[in-house]
């Protein structure tokens, strides 16, 4: 419905699950939270489901931050509570088994940031801008923002970041590793399209197991990746996908994956 927090759409194999909330700028309160939890849910359990597309209504957000007059009046405990809210959100995402494309159409600050890092992959608007402003409120990064901005830009970028709370350039941001493309923003939606539609067309258990040895390789040691990935890469070699794969590049022509 038009006055839900969260938008679904669904087109071959691409779902959109759009942050309903512009005249907030796309806040995120808990109820949001609530709601993208129950959209990812849902789309990690449909098996119709290969890619999913995140982004925020209207153009001038895509996630503007958590929202400030709920986080106002929060006590000790219950600013623990939204903090676990948020993180179990960013958590799910970046362990969907399924591609998540953050399409960055404008302001990403604070959770939007933080949301926005928990995709596997970040397509900005040339026009967008990141930033970690919680210092600015006396606060620090409460969904991840600290934990994942190190991983992808280094310790460095994330000092800068989260102590002088400032935002930055969506050049800056590819520049240092937050965003994984821009594109100028008449351009957005299309090149998103085309990206989403790729992956849609990929082999699924590859997409997932890909996915995983990344996230597992993020967390362990190099041995234990190298191991880990390995016993993924010997998976494939069970499924269909894969023989349907190479026996289409012997022939010369595009795979049909099924999942399987």
């Amino acid at each position: 419905m038009p006055d839900s927090l969260v938008l679904v759409t669904d087109a071959e194999g691409v779902r959109r699950i759009t942050v309903n909330r512009p005249d907030k700028l796309n806040a995120l309160n808990a109820a949001t939270l609530d709601a993208l939890q129950a959209a990812f849910d849902a789309a990690a359990a449909d098996a119709a489901v290969r890619v999913v597309v995140l982004t925020g209504a209207g153009p001038k957000a895509f996630v503007a931050g958590a929202d400030i007059a709920e986080m106002a009046d929060l006590r000790a405990t219950e600013g623990r509570d939204f903090s676990l809210r948020g993180q179990k959100l960013m958590r799910s995402i970046e362990k969907l088994p399924k591609p998540v494309i953050a399409m960055v159409n404008g302001f990403a600050l604070g959770g939007g940031l933080e949301l926005a890092m928990a995709c596997h992959l970040r397509i900005a608007a040339d026009t967008a801008k990141v930033g970690q402003p919680e210092i600015n409120l006396g606060l620090i990064p409460g969904f991840g923002g600290s934990q994942r901005l190190l991983r992808l830009a280094g310790r460095s970028a994330t000092l800068e970041l989260c102590l002088l709370g400032a935002p930055v350039t969506a050049e800056r941001a590819l520049k240092l590793g937050i965003v994984t493309r821009v594109v100028p923003v008449a351009e957005l939606e299309v090149e998103t399209a085309k990206i989403a539609a790729q992956l849609a067309a990929s082999a699924p258990l590859a997409l997932r197991a890909t996915l995983d040895a990344v996230n597992v390789g993020g967390e362990c040691s190099i041995e234990e990746g190298l191991q880990y990935e390995t016993a993924q890469f010997g998976l494939m070699f069970a499924t269909d996908d894969m023989r349907e794969g190479t026996r289409a590049f012997i022939e010369r022509r595009k795979p049909a994956f099924t999942g399987r």
